[in-house]
């Protein structure tokens, strides 16, 4: 029988609390002592390094950062520098993977394959780049992929530009592609809601990891920072 899977649906949160709460939940995971779980955040805006990022790759100067509000955090995920920031809808699949996956380049690709057809279902034609982990739409990055699985369980995730402000990825070179673009959903869908591509990115998720629509369960929290540590400095 599958795991039964719960939707945390955070609303918009400082990176730092999240972070700590993922490796909690991590932790509690690979106990037993929690389900699979779905955390759904829009962050504050933060730059995120993964392990063996290159830092020369965060190009802002002070005063940029500062204008734009953003912190940066160095973590445990793969991959090199991101955005996170309002307007961009967060997934952090924290899975006990069991064997149903044998490696994390085929974790990523389930991945990816989700977020294509969450962007088909808003009639945006995406696919995948050979050399780059991630969704591309043409040249332009539209979500951005960085996991970790430490005994079988997942931690980090995604991130899908819905109605994401890109002035901060000027000041970065994202995931250290000097030669490709960032994109967001807003730009050929103008309409779109941060709601109703989580409502449908549930659906594509359940769908393509297998959970029944009777095992999901979901809590929505106001906002406010969850319960955990304040984060780190940066």
């Amino acid at each position: 029988m599958k795991n039964p899977l719960h939707i945390l649906d955070l609303g918009l949160r400082p990176y730092g609390p999240v972070l700590e709460l993922q490796r909690r939940l991590a932790g509690q995971r690979r106990a037993g002592d929690v389900p699979d779980t779905l955390i759904l955040v829009e962050h504050e805006p933060v730059y995120t390094l993964g392990r063996g990022a290159d830092e020369s790759h965060i190009t802002a100067s002070g005063a940029e950062r500062a204008q734009w509000g953003v912190r940066v955090f160095r973590i445990e995920r793969g991959g090199d520098v991101t955005y996170h920031g309002p307007g961009q809808l967060v997934g952090y699949p924290i899975l006990h993977l069991g064997d149903a996956v044998k490696r994390a380049v085929e974790y990523v690709g389930r991945l990816e394959t989700l977020l294509i057809r969450v962007l088909a279902d808003f009639g945006i034609e995406a696919g995948r780049d050979p050399k780059n982990r991630g969704v591309w739409v043409g040249g332009d990055k539209i979500a951005a992929i960085g996991v970790r699985i430490a005994g079988r369980v997942t931690l980090h995730g995604f991130a899908l530009n819905v109605r994401t402000d890109l002035a901060p990825y000027r000041g970065i070179i994202p995931c250290g592609i000097r030669d490709r673009g960032v994109t967001s959903m807003h730009l050929r869908r103008p309409d779109v809601a941060v709601e109703d591509v989580k409502a449908k990115l549930v659906e594509r998720f359940c769908e393509g990891f297998g959970y029944r629509a009777a095992d999901v369960t979901r809590t929505r929290e106001s906002a406010g920072p969850p319960a955990g540590g304040a984060g780190e400095p940066d």
